[in-house]
């Protein structure tokens, strides 16, 4: 059997604001962004109203294609994200004390870092709120 996790989409209000985040800052590189068509499998897989526009971006990281995707949806307001998290992306970062310092100059809110140490490594975490209300948990492995 083969298993592999493509990646994830997340849907946003604004795709210039989010890619201030998600490529000049955590550092994805665009593979492509094009406008889908009104018969998108995004709109039924998203509950998207047919009356929305939607623009879609894959994103590559320095190790997989396409390992991130932001879907923009204009013309209809988006939910707010509030209360309990139902999920979060995880991401490895290099310097994660220079990204959230970045990440606040933004003006999006932060946890406190914490540290964790198993038998395989250290590492030190921190997690954030995106503009559209997506939390984003940061790491960095930390050398043993």
């Amino acid at each position: 059997m083969s298993l592999l996790y493509k990646r994830i989409t997340l849907c946003v209000a604004d795709l210039d604001r989010s890619l201030q985040v998600y490529r000049d800052i955590l550092g994805f590189t665009i593979n492509y962004i094009q406008p889908s068509e009104k018969d998108s499998f995004s709109y039924p897989v998203f509950n998207i109203p047919n009356e929305a526009d939607l623009n879609f971006a894959t994103l590559d990281s320095p190790t997989q294609e396409r390992t991130f995707a932001l879907t923009e949806i204009k013309g209809v307001p988006l939910p707010k994200q509030e209360g309990i998290h139902m999920t979060a992306s995880v991401i490895k970062v290099d310097y994660l004390a220079d990204v959230i310092t970045k990440i606040k100059a933004l003006g999006l809110k932060t946890t406190d870092v914490k540290t964790d140490e198993n038998e395989y490594s250290t590492f030190i975490e921190q997690a954030f709120v995106d503009f559209d209300g997506h939390l984003i948990v940061l790491y960095q492995l930390m050398k043993k």
